[in-house]
């Protein structure tokens, strides 16, 4: 399996953190560019950012998620109103999931497959 997923993970409440909307941008000629985007599902999870029959390119992208407005719907003053990351796509053939572990007041992430 080849492509780009993630997963936001509310550790503060230990459970999938559903409807966080997220943007994927592709940086592209030195600037950023949307290559896509989703909502996650009642599992935490997009399973695919990328529109239907585009494939993943090696290059560098980063995810935003829309921390804020998740905290606002689930009730909770959070610190991060954005989390932005990252990344470099080395080989296109490989599958990156790159999953977000969020509570109020920190985050982390990591490459996972």
């Amino acid at each position: 399996m080849k492509g780009l997923s993630t997963h936001v993970l509310d550790t503060s409440r230990g459970r999938p953190a559903e409807g966080v909307s997220i943007l994927l941008e592709a940086l592209t000629a030195g600037a950023w560019t949307e290559a896509g985007r989703g909502v996650t599902n009642a599992d935490g999870r997009v399973p695919s950012l990328l529109p239907v029959g585009t494939a993943l390119r090696t290059g560098y992208y980063r995810l935003t998620f829309d921390t804020g407005a998740y905290f606002v719907k689930t009730g909770v003053a959070g610190f991060y109103p954005r989390v932005t990351v990252e990344f470099e796509i080395a080989d296109a053939d490989q599958h990156y999931h790159v999953p977000l572990l969020l509570n109020p007041f920190g985050y982390s992430t990591y490459r996972g497959s």
